[in-house]
């Protein structure tokens, strides 16, 4: 894990399973649908239970760009936001995945949450540039929590190393620039 101090808060980035992290929220990204059957989002449902799509597909379909939220089921954490990152053709954009991580970080604020956990929004089955992604979302988080955020706390789980290498890659360059 590497952890890097921004002016009010904490970003992580940690290799695991979204699935099993403690924050007080984790963001699944998502189809437009809400169903959740394969990718990461299939393993939230496995180990959170039915019970997280149920209820996310009772306040479906969103458009794309927007975030949902519901309990977690068995997870440890207390809420899932959904991320709604592409529709049913499953592609996805650079205007997409900023609209979903705002909608995500305004939920946690609704929600009052200090800590939630990313995972590369619309990399992974949307195909997205892993690299492209780093920075929208890295830009995203520091810029919401520099600005009187509830949040004290992001992390990105990532499920492999060489997202986590884009990811960190990324991080040292913004934080280097910013000290600067």
């Amino acid at each position: 894990m590497v952890q890097y101090k921004t002016k009010d808060s904490t970003i992580n980035l940690i290799i695991g399973d979204i699935a099993e992290q403690t924050t007080e929220a984790i963001v699944n990204a998502a189809n437009n649908h809400l169903w959740m059957d394969g990718g990461v989002a299939g393993a939230i449902k496995r180990k959170g239970g039915e019970i997280i799509e149920q209820e996310a597909m009772l306040k479906g379909p969103i458009e794309v760009g927007k975030a949902i939220v519901t309990t977690a089921g068995k997870l440890q954490s207390k809420y899932v936001i959904h991320a709604s990152v592409m529709g049913q053709d499953l592609n996805t954009d650079d205007y997409k995945i900023q609209l979903a991580a705002q909608n995500c970080l305004k939920r946690a604020e609704e929600l009052k949450v200090n800590s939630i956990a990313f995972q590369a929004l619309g990399a992974g089955v949307g195909g997205f540039p892993k690299e492209k992604c780093a920075q929208i979302m890295i830009d995203e988080i520091i810029n919401h929590t520099n600005k009187n955020s509830i949040i004290k706390r992001s992390d990105f789980v990532l499920f492999d190393r060489l997202t986590y290498a884009v990811f960190e890659q990324e991080l040292n360059t913004v934080m280097k620039n910013r000290t600067e």
